[in-house]
C-alpha cells in the first residue's frame, strides 16, 4: 500500500477534489485562531499554505470555489460578532441578522474567490505560483478590501504577527508588508511540501525572512518626546441599553466623574467614545463638577458635537482643558450614516441606533493638543486604517483611540481590535492609549507591547506612565504605496 509522502501531497489533493474543498474550509476556520484572543500566530502561515496546496493545479472555477470556502471559514468564525451587533444590540430580528451576517461573510469571501480564480489564470504550478503570484495577489486582495466600499480590513494576516518576529516589518512596510511576508512564508512552506527533496532551498529563504524580521525588532525608529506622562483611562462599563436614555444621562456622567476623581493628578485622563451621552453643551454643567480648574489633568473624552445652524452632527473628541476638537472622519456604514438611503432605508429601520446620521469630519484638522503633546486621535474602528492614521504624524507624539465596544458583546471583536491597535503602535513607533466603555482598555507602548490592560465588562480606571515619542518610521513617510507597487 503506497505511503502518504509529503512529496505526493499536491497530487493526492488533486485526485480527491472534495477532500481539498473540505481542507480549504477548515484551513480558513483555523486561521482565525492566529488572531487574538487565541494568538496562535503560526496558523496565519499554515492556513494559507494549506489553501495554496489546494489551489495547485486546480481550474479557475475550482480554485475560486476553494478560495470562497476558505473565506467562509475565516470570516464565518472571525467576524461572527456581526450577528451580536445587529441582533443583541441593534434590535434586528434574529432571522434578518443571520441573513445580514451570512451576506457579509459571503461578500468578504468573494475576495478570496477572485484571488483563487486570478492565480489559476496566471499559473497553476511551479515556484512562480507559490513565491510570486500568490503572495502578491493575497496582499493586493487585502489592500483592496481595506478601502473598497469604505473598507473592511479585518483579519489581515499581518495583524496576527504582533508577537512574532515578523512584527519587525511593521514599521518598515505596515500591516500589508507583514501580510506579504506571511503570504510569502506560506508560499515557501507550500513549495517545500510539494517536493521536500527538491526544494530544500526554500527553507533557507524562509529562515532568512524571519531572521530579518527578528533583526528589525531591535531597531529604534523613534526617540522620546519630553518626559513620561501619567495617564488614566476610564472604563465606565455603562450598559448600552442605559447609555442613551435621557433619564440616565446625569447618572452616567456622575459615574465617570467618580471613576476619574481619584486621578486628577494625572497628566491625561481619557474617557471612551461618546462617554457623555449628550451634546457637549448639555453635559458641561455636569462635567464642571469634576473640578479640573487648578488641576494639571487634561480630560479628553468622546462627545456628540451639534451644529444647530447647519443641522449637522459629529462624533467627536474634545479636550476640556483647551477646547481642542477632533471630528471623526471614517464613519461606520449603517451605524453612523446610511449609504444609498433609497436602497437601505427599510433595512436601517430594523435597527435602533442612536445618532446614526453623523457628518464626516474634514481630512485635515488642527492639531489636537493635550498635556503639552500633540495627540493622534481616532474614534472607534478608525484605528483599523493605518493609512488614515498616519496623516496626523509625525507631529503627533501619542495615539489615542476612544471606542464603544459594547456593540460587540462578549465576542472576538474587542480582542481583535486591541491587536489592531498594537499593530498601529508598531507601524508608527508611537504609544497607543485605547479607552473603551466596556473594554478591554489598554496602554500600548511604541513597540506594540501591552503595558497595562483592563478586564472586559468591569468599571475601572487604568493608570500607568507612558513615554511620548517623536520621529518617523519608513511606513509613516511612505504609507502603503511601496508594498502596493511591489
Amino acid at each position: 500500500m503506497p505511503t502518504f509522502l509529503p512529496s505526493r501531497l499536491p497530487e493526492r489533493l488533486a485526485a480527491r477534489p472534495r477532500l481539498a474543498d473540505v481542507i480549504a474550509l477548515l484551513a480558513g476556520a483555523l486561521t482565525t485562531l492566529a488572531f487574538e484572543p487565541f494568538a496562535l500566530f503560526p496558523l496565519a502561515i499554515l492556513g494559507p499554505a494549506a489553501l495554496f496546496l489546494c489551489w495547485r493545479g486546480a481550474t479557475a472555477r475550482r480554485a475560486a470555489w476553494r478560495g470562497f470556502l476558505f473565506g467562509a471559514g475565516l470570516f464565518g468564525v472571525g467576524v461572527s460578532w456581526v450577528f451580536v451587533s445587529m441582533h443583541t444590540f441593534g434590535n434586528m430580528t434574529a432571522p434578518l441578522a443571520i441573513i445580514a451576517t451570512v451576506l457579509l461573510v459571503a461578500a468578504l469571501s468573494l475576495y478570496l474567490a477572485a484571488l483563487g480564480a486570478a492565480q489559476a489564470w496566471l499559473t497553476r504550478t511551479g515556484t512562480v505560483q507559490y513565491l510570486l503570484v500568490l503572495p502578491a495577489l493575497w496582499t493586493l486582495g487585502e489592500w483592496w478590501r481595506g478601502w473598497f466600499l469604505t473598507g473592511f480590513p479585518w483579519l489581515n494576516l499581518g495583524y496576527s504577527q504582533t508577537d512574532s518576529w515578523l512584527a519587525g516589518y511593521a514599521p518598515v512596510a505596515g500591516v500589508y508588508g507583514v501580510s506579504l511576508v506571511c503570504a510569502l512564508s506560506a508560499g515557501l512552506l507550500a513549495q517545500w511540501l510539494s517536493d521536500p527533496g527538491r526544494y530544500r532551498w526554500v527553507l533557507a529563504v524562509g529562515v532568512g525572512l524571519w531572521a530579518t524580521g527578528a533583526g528589525l525588532t531591535f531597531v529604534e525608529w523613534a526617540t522620546p518626546a519630553g518626559a513620561p506622562m501619567q495617564v488614566a483611562l476610564v472604563q465606565g462599563n455603562v450598559a448600552l441599553r442605559d447609555k442613551w436614555r435621557i433619564e440616565q444621562r446625569e447618572a452616567n456622567v456622575r459615574h465617570y466623574v467618580e471613576l476619574s476623581r481619584p486621578h486628577l493628578d494625572a497628566d491625561l485622563i481619557v474617557w471612551p467614545e461618546a462617554a457623555v451621552p449628550a451634546t457637549l453643551e448639555q453635559a458641561r454643567p455636569l462635567l464642571a463638577e469634576l473640578g479640573l480648574r487648578g488641576k494639571r489633568a487634561h480630560l479628553v473624552l468622546g462627545v456628540i458635537e451639534v451644529n444647530e445652524s447647519a443641522r449637522t452632527y459629529y462624533n467627536g473628541v474634545v479636550n476640556l482643558a483647551n477646547a481642542s476638537l477632533y471630528r471623526k472622519q471614517h464613519l461606520v456604514p449603517f451605524g453612523e450614516y446610511l449609504p444609498m438611503p433609497w436602497l437601505f432605508e427599510g433595512f436601517i429601520r430594523q435597527m435602533h441606533i442612536p445618532m446614526s446620521n453623523f457628518s464626516r469630519g474634514a481630512a485635515e484638522q488642527p492639531p489636537f493638543l493635550a498635556a503639552g503633546q500633540v495627540l493622534g486621535i481616532s474614534v472607534c474602528y478608525e484605528d483599523a486604517f493605518g493609512e488614515e492614521l498616519i496623516r496626523q504624524l509625525p507631529r503627533a507624539s501619542l495615539l489615542v483611540n476612544v471606542s464603544e465596544d459594547a456593540w460587540f458583546g462578549n465576542s472576538l471583536a474587542p480582542h481583535q481590535r486591541v491587536q489592531m491597535a498594537r499593530l498601529r503602535a508598531l507601524e508608527t513607533a508611537r504609544p497607543m492609549l485605547r479607552a473603551g466603555n466596556t473594554g478591554p482598555s489598554a496602554v500600548i507602548d511604541h513597540r506594540g507591547r501591552t503595558l497595562a490592560k483592563t478586564s472586559a465588562f468591569r468599571a475601572e480606571t487604568l493608570t500607568t506612565p507612558v513615554q511620548p515619542m517623536q520621529g518617523s518610521t519608513p511606513y509613516v513617510r511612505a504609507g502603503n504605496l511601496p508594498v502596493v507597487v511591489l
